[in-house]
């Protein structure tokens, strides 16, 4: 019994270890030198890399971004829906099973390290474009369903 209430106690160190390098891991770029994120999918693997530039490059002025016209640039609507789920795992940067605001914010760093950051006008317009149940996250399904709209 003593030994079980131990590991209890760690396990709970460990998961609000977790939940913290998260959290904190969101704020620094990649190949900084202090902390490195676990090795994700890249989204190459899954999207044309030229056609993630030109889109990137077609949305660099803040407040130009669509979600729409992104998806279609870079390819994702003509993907499969096992695709599509890879493309949400790749932007939910912390494994939440969901894209939260302050994700959803850095979505163009997903497709590609030098994409920019959303500004908040774009950032509130996404989420309010595919939260559809209203509980302030993206869902796998709500994700899927924005890219084929």
């Amino acid at each position: 019994m003593h030994l079980s209430l131990h590991v209890q106690k760690l396990l709970m160190t460990v998961r609000l270890f977790v939940q913290l390098y998260t959290q904190v891991s969101l704020h620094i770029p990649t190949g900084c030198g202090y902390l490195h994120r676990p090795a994700k999918m890249a989204m190459s693997s899954i999207l044309n890399t030229d056609d993630i530039k030109k889109a990137l490059h077609a949305f660099a002025v803040p407040d130009s971004f669509d979600h729409k016209k992104f998806f279609e640039m870079v390819g994702l609507k003509s993907k499969s829906a096992d695709d599509v789920k890879k493309v949400f795992t790749v932007l939910d940067a912390d494994n939440s099973g969901f894209i939260e605001e302050e994700e959803l914010k850095f979505v163009l760093k997903g497709f590609a390290k030098d994409g920019r950051d959303l500004t908040d006008k774009e950032t509130k317009a996404f989420l309010k474009a595919a939260d559809k149940d209203g509980d302030g996250k993206i869902g796998v399904d709500e994700f899927a369903a924005l890219v084929k709209e």
